[in-house]
């Protein structure tokens, strides 16, 4: 379980990679369009999904490889029980409010598809396919956190950044 969770998150954060990789096609594009005397319609809507996209599929892996933001000032300075309670409890929250993301996340595509939005520019693009990427990369996020979360409490501590770099 342990190779496929860090295998999923790999491959999510590659996706995040090739999407990034995607906002400058579609910048290049659009100025390449533009030199051409072409109109190319949706290119800057197309960066913006490629910029989501990768922010949200990003999410699991930097969170696994400790990249998000930690207050661990405070975790140092406590007792190491107190400090594996107050991380243990941290995580606990953030599962609640990361199940709760990814749920509208859901939510928000499936009526985006229920409803047949589209986006307002003259691509008129389904919001739900770009809206996908979101609904995937917050769902990973919470089996991150839950992972996270479960491992604290068998007892592992958590990985330092040094650890996550080698």
């Amino acid at each position: 379980m342990r190779r496929f969770l860090d295998c999923l998150y790999g491959a999510a954060g590659l996706l995040a990679g090739l999407c990034t990789v995607g906002v400058l096609f579609a910048i290049l594009g659009g100025i390449a369009a533009r030199q051409l005397g072409l109109n190319l319609p949706g290119t800057d809507a197309y960066a913006g999904y490629f910029m989501a996209a990768a922010g949200f599929l990003a999410l699991a892996s930097t969170f696994k490889h400790g990249e998000h933001i930690r207050v661990t000032l405070l975790l140092n300075s406590l007792p190491p029980a107190g400090s594996r309670r107050l991380d243990v409890f941290a995580l606990a929250v953030a599962a609640v409010l990361g199940a709760a993301f990814a749920y509208y996340s859901i939510k928000l595509a499936h009526d985006s598809w229920l409803y047949n939005d589209v986006s307002t520019g003259n691509d008129a693009t389904p919001l739900w396919i770009p809206q996908i990427t979101m609904a995937v990369g917050t769902v990973l996020f919470l089996v991150a956190i839950v992972d996270e979360l479960v491992r604290r409490l068998r007892g592992k501590p958590a990985p330092s950044s040094q650890q996550t770099h080698e």
